[in-house]
């Protein structure tokens, strides 16, 4: 029982978070859907939101490291130092952290000062990104024309956006969710009041309080993306701020002593000679064991890369209709992801917390334990597309046709929560062990599944209906692979 109140502890701020994250896309899109620009269509705006969105998809999954390996390696050292925090019973507060205890804040060093350089050098590579991107996606030239305004507005927010990773990891590895959780009610909420001000501005005919003088004029179409660059570096400050306040005992300040405090020390020196060596060791394992994780993790973020860049282009292929459709779909299967990624961050935390502990009871219950939260998630989701699917199409977009359009697809979301469930939990445990080689392998195992089925049906499509319906078939096909595979190394990769 006080397991179950644990993991509802860090899944429900994850679960509320997350909620949210969603909601951003589709009020993006529903605002694109809505505008009317002058000589573009509503699919023509969304499906420019969707290629933009993907750009920065294959930028930031690149970078997904940041938040996995941080999660993963700051658990463990939290798990370590309390354990060493509970050997030394009557040690005073004020002692000096134990080498787990100055490894949690070390980790968060290096992962900041990874995140800020990579999104300086994203910025000074801007223009290159945007023509490699478009050499491998086919679009309409309409599309392309308003993904790229999208894209160089919204890059200024890069480095914000890789130090929102690493920040909100290094939370979750200290068993908090409820600092990520301010981060993205504060990010996703600023984003979306933003997004809709910005765009469809503020007083005037034909905009929000349109009575009223105008406040704030129109940008159109990029101010969705502008809303997303001020509410990113927004998170940043705030994240940065809750970790110094909350957490200022791993960042202790240089002391001074003074000449009683010397004489004492050097009476023990032996003793701070040695408690120095340990931290030194602890930082230096530290540092191998980031940059080996990362590696791994940094290949598995090229698999779902693969996968999810592979599902856009693919679909832009057959039409402004089918990439509206497509996107759309696609934000409905993560809506469900979001949810049950509460139960993975709880997982991830606990695991983490567990093997730093040396608690293999722990670990076997933490599994047992997310995985029946998360069979209330899919029953949820299963009644909500089965029900719903057919309204959440027409609210996505007031043009009949791109709803329509979509109708024969919502049996295929019913399986996102039997086929998705499993696969995301598995993905929480298995961070929370930086079990980095599994989690490469079976990323790189779902790519190859994803595409063998694309390439295997494809000398049979003579629609872009079918076309769709296939490619709907390889994303489940990749999350199955994943479910299997995580499934079978359970054992062997964490119990061992």
């Amino acid at each position: 029982m006080r397991l179950n109140k644990e993991i509802l502890r860090l899944a429900l701020p994850s679960i509320f978070a997350n909620i949210t994250v969603p909601l951003v896309g589709m009020v993006d899109i529903a605002v694109a859907g809505h505008l009317g620009a002058a000589g573009y269509s509503s699919a023509a705006l969304i499906g420019g939101i969707s290629i933009g969105t993907m750009l920065f998809d294959l930028l930031y999954w690149n970078f997904g490291f940041l938040r996995v390996g941080t999660g993963g390696l700051t658990a463990q050292a939290y798990g370590r130092s309390q354990a060493a925090e509970r050997s030394e019973a009557g040690v005073p507060a004020e002692a000096e952290l134990s080498p787990a205890g100055t490894e949690v804040s070390g980790i968060l060093r290096r992962a900041l000062g990874i995140a800020l350089l990579s999104g300086l050098a994203l910025l000074a590579l801007q223009w290159v990104v945007i023509q490699l991107a478009f050499l491998v996606v086919d679009c309409s030239p309409e599309v392309r024309q308003l993904a790229t305004q999208y894209f160089y507005i919204r890059i200024w927010a890069a480095p914000a956006t890789l130090s929102l990773f690493a920040l909100k990891g290094w939370f979750i590895g200290m068993q908090d969710t409820v600092r990520p959780m301010v981060a993205d009610l504060l990010v996703n909420g600023l984003n979306i009041f933003l997004s809709v001000v910005l765009s469809l501005g503020v007083g005037g005919p034909g905009n929000l309080l349109p009575d009223a003088p105008v406040l704030i004029p129109a940008m159109g179409f990029p101010g969705i993306a502008a809303g997303t660059v001020i509410a990113q570096w927004s998170g940043f400050v705030y994240c940065l701020v809750a970790a110094r306040r909350r957490y200022g005992r791993y960042f202790p300040a240089p002391a001074t002593k003074s000449a009683k405090n010397m004489d004492e020390t050097t009476e023990t020196g032996s003793s701070a000679t040695k408690s120095a060596k340990n931290v030194d060791e602890a930082t230096e394992t530290g540092s191998r064991a980031f940059f080996t994780l990362n590696r791994d993790l940094f290949l598995r973020s090229l698999g779902m890369i693969a996968v999810y860049i592979g599902f856009t282009v693919i679909s832009a292929r057959y039409g402004d209709m089918m990439l509206a459709v497509s996107t759309i779909l696609m934000k409905f299967l993560m809506i469900f992801s979001y949810f049950t990624d509460g139960f993975a961050y709880a997982g991830e935390a606990l695991t983490g917390r567990f093997i730093g502990e040396k608690r293999p009871d722990g670990i076997r219950a933490t599994v047992r334990g997310t995985f029946l939260w998360s069979l209330g998630v899919m029953a949820f989701f299963l009644l909500l597309y089965g029900l719903g699917g057919v309204l959440l199409l027409h609210l996505m977009s007031s043009d009949p046709a791109v709803a329509d359009a979509g109708r024969p697809f919502i049996p295929w979301l019913l399986l996102m929560p039997l086929i998705g469930c499993p696969a995301f939990v598995w993905d929480g445990i298995f961070i929370g062990a930086t079990a980095s080689r599994d989690l490469r392998n079976s990323t790189l195992l779902c790519a190859a599944g994803f595409f063998a089925v694309w390439f295997a049906g494809v000398g049979f499509v003579r629609t872009p209906e079918a076309a769709l319906h296939l490619l709907m078939g390889a994303y489940f096909m990749h999350l199955f692979i994943r479910t299997l595979y995580l499934t079978l190394r359970y054992r062997p990769a964490i119990l061992a």
